[in-house]
């Protein structure tokens, strides 16, 4: 496989997978804003900014933090990277240029989520927002079935791999935030607002359901933690994702007999994350080493580059 169709495969993956997290995020927050019994106002829109990474390029705006202008900006605003809008144009950017590397139901489900944004009306409105948010959700479980149902090759492993790489980036700063940055001054840890937060980190991760059959306790910060760092039967936890580098890197060694440091390096990162406990992390520093686990990952991304000669 050339190189540059390497490249596509793997940012489409990337891409695509980070059009679905800002998705889940944005839909998520809302329902925390306007379902919550204590509204988190612009402390929880603020934290999707951070999240995202997009808390400059909004500040640069000048409007304020509400839940219409977030949501508006990451979703349908084109002017900056980090929009839904834009991970999904530049996924078809890369999926048209590999498109006989894709089933028709995988070009189907990009094609779609995209022409829904193309579609869209002029200005902002929360309710035509958040039916685009839900239409794109619908379209990335429709584009992760096409995959999974592809032809078990290099196209299917390079899509995998960008995947599994961007859902770990998208968890750990999921997490990081909520534990640093969104509770508001003067709310008590644990209190309402705290656990209706968590929640929200939850259902951002498709993983309530998840969590109620593993925990009998009820909601807590530890065990929160716990699923979404170290329970590798949790699809999005940082150790999930970990064991899915590993193993699709395993599968393009297999086939191309490329092997080299970014495999080495996603070894070592799945042992770390098999041995981690949550309450030794959050007594260490969770925010330490979530830290670690991103500047991490990106060199993992940055080796999967120079070993596949794609950038």
């Amino acid at each position: 496989m050339l190189s540059r169709t390497a490249s596509s495969l793997y940012w489409l993956g990337r891409y695509f997978e980070r059009a679905d997290f800002v998705a889940r995020l944005v839909e998520a927050t809302a329902r925390l804003d306007t379902l919550s019994s204590r509204p988190a106002g612009e402390a929880a829109w603020a934290s999707a900014l951070a999240v995202t990474e997009n808390d400059e390029a909004f500040a640069a705006t000048g409007a304020a933090a509400t839940q219409t202008e977030v949501a508006c900006f990451l979703t349908t605003d084109a002017s900056h990277p980090g929009s839904v809008v834009r991970c999904l144009d530049m996924a078809r950017q890369n999926a048209k240029a590999v498109r006989t590397a894709l089933t028709r139901e995988a070009w189907t489900a990009i094609n779609r989520a995209w022409l829904t944004f193309e579609a869209r009306p002029e200005g902002c409105d929360l309710d035509d927002t958040l039916r685009m948010v839900a239409a794109v959700q619908n379209e990335s479980r429709g584009f992760e079935g096409a995959v999974y149902r592809m032809l078990r090759n290099q196209a299917t492993w390079f899509v995998r791999l960008g995947q599994a790489i961007e859902r770990a980036d998208n968890t750990a700063r999921l997490v990081d935030v909520k534990y640093h940055l969104l509770l508001p001054e003067g709310e008590p840890v644990g209190g309402v607002l705290d656990r209706d937060q968590w929640t929200t980190i939850l259902q951002t991760v498709s993983a309530v359901t998840a969590y109620r059959w593993l925990y009998s306790e009820g909601l807590t910060v530890g065990n929160v933690v716990d699923l979404l760092l170290a329970r590798p039967e949790m699809p999005r936890s940082l150790a999930a994702s970990a064991e899915e580098v590993v193993e699709v890197l395993g599968m393009l060694a297999k086939h191309t007999g490329r092997h080299g440091e970014a495999d080495r390096m996603a070894r070592l990162r799945a042992s770390r994350v098999a041995k981690t406990r949550s309450g030794e992390v959050i007594a260490a520093g969770l925010h330490q080493y979530l830290q670690a686990f991103i500047d991490e990952n990106d060199l993992l991304h940055a080796a999967v580059g120079r070993q596949f000669t794609f950038g």
